[in-house]
């Protein structure tokens, strides 16, 4: 049986209604892939605290998490991802690349141009919508 993990992603959104976009760094799986920040739900915690902590950690600053956008399963090779997508803002502080390559403002109608990780898609296509 393939290992499972739950992890959270934040749809970022600035003043302008652009989203912010990571791009995974040569270290991470998936390298070069682009994916909406966040990461690992530990036990005993929420999604949304989860993704408070994470974006805390990889970005540096502090959001707030809104409604859940997607909740998807998605199976890669040799693991399964439930991936689950909010709707945040950034309350303080301004989003630094700690983990990734980079981060870019996005507007929404460029999200397709971008080479996304396979989970991060479906929340990609409802944003679009």
């Amino acid at each position: 049986m393939k290992k499972q993990i739950k992890v959270v992603g934040a749809v970022i959104r600035n003043n302008q209604n652009q989203i912010l976009c990571a791009l995974r760094s040569p270290k991470m799986s998936m390298p070069n892939s682009w994916e909406f920040p966040g990461g690992k739900i530990e036990k005993e915690e929420k999604p949304e605290e989860a993704l408070v902590r994470e974006i805390q950690e990889e970005l540096g600053c502090d959001i707030s998490v809104s409604e859940m956008i997607e909740d998807v399963i998605h199976e890669y090779p040799n693991l399964v991802v439930n991936l689950i997508t909010y709707e945040a803002k950034i309350i303080s502080g301004y989003p630094v690349a700690k983990e990734h390559a980079k981060i870019e403002w996005k507007e929404i109608s460029d999200l397709k141009e971008l080479e996304w990780a396979p989970a991060d898609l479906p929340t990609v296509e409802k944003l679009i919508l």
